[in-house]
């Protein structure tokens, strides 16, 4: 095997990895916020907020397996 592919093989795993894992976890957060939302209606805002925040934090982990995958790629 040469060098560049290697390097192709290094590339989609690690954007492979980093977007299977945050995808999983924002369907696991949608999936309890709603049953915590259907369980207690007047704390929606407050679940509403927890669980986009929580969204953002698992979509940067896709976004540094991006940046990994990038530098593997071109660096």
């Amino acid at each position: 095997m040469d060098v560049n592919s290697i390097r192709l093989l290094g590339t989609a795993i690690a954007i492979g990895m980093g977007t299977l894992t945050p995808a999983l976890a924002i369907g696991m957060i949608g999936a309890k916020s709603v049953d915590a939302i259907g369980r207690n209606p007047e704390a929606a805002s407050k679940v509403q907020t927890m669980a986009i925040l929580a969204i953002a934090f698992a979509e940067a982990i896709a976004i540094y397996a991006l940046v990994v995958a990038l530098i593997i790629k071109f660096v």
